[in-house]
């Protein structure tokens, strides 16, 4: 074949009008696969039982232990109760024209004597006044004469065990150890409509768990009216 002249015009015009080679098509993309609603939904209830079932069984131990101790009130879990005795007489202006400053003497009484726990009830007459104060496991009253000053505090402390059995009720507690019962309450809540939900996704135990629930529902039920009446 002859060499082609660069300078030949009908050369340069095949060029131009070659046709181009069509583009390769792109592969087709491949088709994401995406769980299913009911299969993401079971990996999330899973995921939040597990979890809070971690909790919760911290919860259920404490409650356990100090349910046995509160049943059984003559064991003894480290110290025992004790009672102690305070005598003094409170510092000039605790009392104007008959009226008793409370948080005044309330106040002394703490630095004074070390006394702790929340006022949980007050009065006072002309001639005598009282404090009482609480805490889980711990309880001080104090009563005071009006017109001379002269006050007695009882202190009685239960111990440890009496600690954690006032926990267990709920009892002398402050606004804080109020929020951790109602976050134990839910916790125990969503661990069982987990453990629920779970029993619900699984086909082949789904009947039989709902048979289980449905029976020891109305055992439940038929007890409580047997024990309530």
């Amino acid at each position: 074949m002859a060499d082609l002249d660069a300078t030949d015009p009908t050369v340069t015009m095949r060029a131009i009008t070659m046709p181009m080679a069509p583009p390769t098509p792109a592969a087709p993309a491949k088709p994401e696969t995406r769980r299913s609603r009911r299969a993401s939904a079971a990996q999330w209830t899973r995921w939040l039982h597990v979890y809070t079932s971690m909790i919760s069984l911290l919860i259920v131990l404490f409650f356990g232990i100090t349910g046995l101790t509160l049943n059984h009130p003559s064991w003894m879990l480290g110290s025992g109760p004790s009672t102690s005795t305070y005598t003094g007489t409170m510092p000039t202006g605790f009392s104007s024209g008959g009226n008793v400053d409370f948080l005044a003497v309330s106040e002394y009484v703490r630095s004074k004597n070390g006394i702790r726990g929340n006022v949980a009830e007050y009065a006072a007459t002309a001639t005598q006044g009282n404090i009482s104060f609480k805490q889980a496991g711990y309880a001080a009253d104090l009563t005071f004469e009006v017109p001379s000053g002269r006050y007695r505090v009882v202190v009685q402390q239960q111990g440890l065990l009496g600690v954690v059995n006032d926990l267990h009720k709920g009892r002398d507690t402050d606004s804080s150890w109020n929020w951790v019962i109602d976050a134990s309450a839910l916790f125990l809540v969503l661990v069982a409509l987990t453990g629920l939900g779970i029993q619900l996704f699984q086909k082949k135990r789904r009947r039989r768990a709902l048979t289980f629930a449905g029976v020891f529902s109305v055992v439940s039920i038929t007890l409580l009216v047997i024990a309530t009446r």
